[in-house]
């Protein structure tokens, strides 16, 4: 047989990806992760942007929103009160929940008590929302607590504070004492609701279900898990 004459080598060569192709490409790949950023951004930003849209957006025209939004908000001072077992508890521990707030002397004079009462009786008409609102009292004056006001507040968070560092967080109405209003702080930790002296009890009810009602969508009961 005779020999088959040599053959240069063929290689096969594929198609390569343009330059215009490769820049179209890296290009979607930025495109995509950019969306995904964006993504994350706005899940992570949710309970940021659900605070602002039950501050503006659900207060309807005309005030038929009974307590006085305050603006802007005030987060939670770096401050630490005293619990009744007397340990030191971090005021900003109270946030992730709706919060209710008094502010009054240990001795708890006529207004005091009635603050309490409102406070105890407006969680107990939410209902099933009730576990989304916390009771708290705030507390100054003396450090020590009547066997009979411990007992009326055991439902309640009641914590020991300095008037000066409650003075500097909260404010009263002109012409109003500090112990003269019910605050309420939402789960971010921002004082942003302060209801008139002498309160409605009717009226600031339907304040806190509109707040409740608005937030059911990213607020849930009771705090987080360390």
């Amino acid at each position: 047989m005779a020999p088959t004459p040599d053959e240069p080598l063929t290689l096969t060569v594929h198609s390569l990806p343009t330059p215009d192709g490769a820049q179209a490409e890296a290009a979607a790949a930025t495109r995509r992760g950019r969306w995904k950023m964006i993504a994350l951004l706005l899940v992570c930003a949710s309970p940021v942007i659900a605070s602002y849209f039950t501050y503006y957006v659900i207060r309807p025209e005309g005030r038929r929103n009974y307590g006085e939004l305050i603006q802007p908000q005030r987060p939670l001072p770096a401050v630490t009160g005293v619990n009744s077992a007397g340990q030191p508890v971090p005021l900003t521990s109270l946030k992730d929940q709706w919060l209710l707030v008094s502010v009054g002397d240990s001795a708890c004079d006529a207004t005091c008590e009635r603050h309490l009462y409102l406070q105890r009786q407006l969680r107990e008409t939410l209902g099933r929302e009730k576990d989304r609102l916390d009771w708290v009292w705030l507390r100054t004056g003396s450090p020590t607590l009547t066997p009979a006001l411990q007992q009326a507040t055991a439902a309640a968070t009641v914590l020991h504070m300095s008037e000066a560092d409650l003075g500097a967080w909260l404010q009263p109405a002109p012409g109003q004492r500090l112990s003269d209003h019910l605050y309420v702080v939402d789960p971010l930790g921002n004082w942003m609701l302060r209801f008139p002296a002498d309160i409605d009890p009717k009226r600031a009810k339907r304040d806190l279900d509109r707040l409740l009602r608005a937030s059911s969508f990213w607020d849930q009961p009771g705090r987080p898990a360390p």
